[in-house]
């Protein structure tokens, strides 16, 4: 106003007035007619005091807040969002649900920490080409069951989660289950980055066996020994900050699976798993992203390879004066075949398929072989525990399934192969 009365008092030009308003000079000349005729009120905005037409209704806003502190309690302010607008046929904005709950005292559950100054790297051009693997410890039932760890992979080019798993530790069974379902739905990827875990790589501390100081390197895990065999590079992430990409997926699963799990009622690992395939098609569906290139890099398996050959535990074994191989608790007896009537001594491969059958391998054939008599040391022990063998927990490593059935060679025997079992 003391710049509109000096200019009707003559002792600034409309010219300045616009300079010291911020308004061009056409602007000032309406403002000031306005001003002339109504005084102070004009300068005042018409809307003052109007709700506006946008707004929410206040049984709106309420309803918003009872389902935040509900059914949605837990759910950060863009899931509720979506959760709002899906489920509940609420139409309203995430700047909105923030805005309704932080005036209520509700604040996000996820707590972010204050950025910093990082370089990105650029993400692999092609589906396939590369993706990072990883476990995550943590309570995903929240107290409503058992600790479970989540193995996972994803592909860098895009963001998508290949496959996911719950599994009450993180072990090698796991990711065997993991990457055979990559392989048999995609293919072979070129590249797998993971830890340092004692499941991809052998521990540094450990001395070297007489095989291992004769070859001058160590011999490699099962899953080392699995990625060999596919072709698959093995990269070894040396910090947790190199894996930032799955370090941040188990950061946004924390968030919106657990309550995605408690929003379906999910109390067991066997109920989780079963859900986790309709939680990752949504979650792909939204956050995975185009690959800088068209077309993918996966491969099929490598010529000559049978999944339930390659998706095993392979042992190295000498065959007892029997006839006979053990493996752990496990002894099975060799039968004779028309190549060779004895394996006495002989350097056999026990391997341990996924689904815990045992079958033996003598240079590249499969041998016919059934479980051994029970020894007496076994009958006893069952005698002393009034009800048979103490089997192996469910959570131990490996799984195993018993009895064991008996194992037949395929009938061309010559070439050594055997028919694939459902991995």
């Amino acid at each position: 106003m003391l710049v509109l009365n000096q200019v009707i008092a003559g002792q600034i030009a409309a010219e300045g007035a616009a300079e010291l308003l911020g308004l061009s000079e056409r602007q000032v000349w309406r403002i000031l007619a306005a001003y002339r005729k109504e005084g102070a009120a004009s300068l005042v905005h018409g809307n003052r005091g109007r709700e506006p037409v946008n707004a929410l209704e206040s049984g709106l806003r309420d309803r918003v807040v009872e389902l935040a502190k509900t059914k949605y309690a837990g759910f950060n302010h863009q899931h509720l969002t979506e959760k709002l607008n899906e489920v509940e046929e609420i139409a309203v904005r995430r700047a909105s649900v923030r805005r309704i709950l932080l005036e209520a005292g509700i604040s996000t559950p996820r707590k972010r920490r204050p950025p910093k100054h990082r370089s990105r790297r650029e993400r692999y051009p092609k589906e396939g080409m590369l993706l990072q693997a990883d476990g995550s410890r943590h309570d995903w039932l929240e107290g409503r069951g058992p600790y479970m760890s989540l193995l996972g992979a994803i592909d860098d080019a895009t963001g998508e989660v290949a496959h996911a798993l719950f599994r009450q530790q993180e072990d090698a069974h796991g990711y065997f289950l993991l990457l055979s379902h990559i392989v048999l739905t995609k293919g072979c990827p070129l590249a797998l980055y993971r830890d340092r875990h004692g499941i991809f790589e052998p521990l540094s501390t450990r001395p070297l066996s007489l095989d291992e100081q004769l070859a001058g390197r160590r011999e490699p895990t099962q899953f080392g020994r699995l990625l060999q065999e596919l072709e698959i590079t093995s990269i070894g992430a040396h910090s947790p900050q190199a894996k930032g990409r799955i370090e941040r997926l188990w950061g946004t699963f924390q968030d919106r699976l657990v309550a995605e799990l408690c929003l379906a009622g999910v109390n067991t690992l066997e109920e989780a798993n079963r859900f986790l395939p309709l939680f990752l098609a949504d979650f792909n569906r939204r956050f995975a992203v185009p690959a800088a290139e068209a077309g993918s890099a996966y491969r099929p398996l490598p010529p000559g390879l049978e999944p339930d050959t390659v998706f095993c535990f392979k042992y190295r074994r000498t065959v007892a004066a029997d006839n006979t191989v053990r493996l752990e608790e496990h002894r099975l007896q060799l039968l004779p075949g028309r190549q060779r009537g004895s394996y006495a001594r002989a350097h056999v491969e026990v391997q341990e398929r996924l689904d815990g059958s045992l079958a033996v391998y003598y240079e590249g054939r499969l041998l016919a072989s059934k479980p051994a008599p029970v020894e007496a040391p076994v009958l006893r022990a069952r005698k002393r525990h009034k009800g048979g063998l103490n089997r192996v927990a469910e959570s131990d490593y490996p799984q195993r399934l018993a009895p064991l059935p008996s194992v037949e060679p395929a009938p061309a025997a010559a070439s050594g192969a055997c028919k694939p079992a459902a991995v």
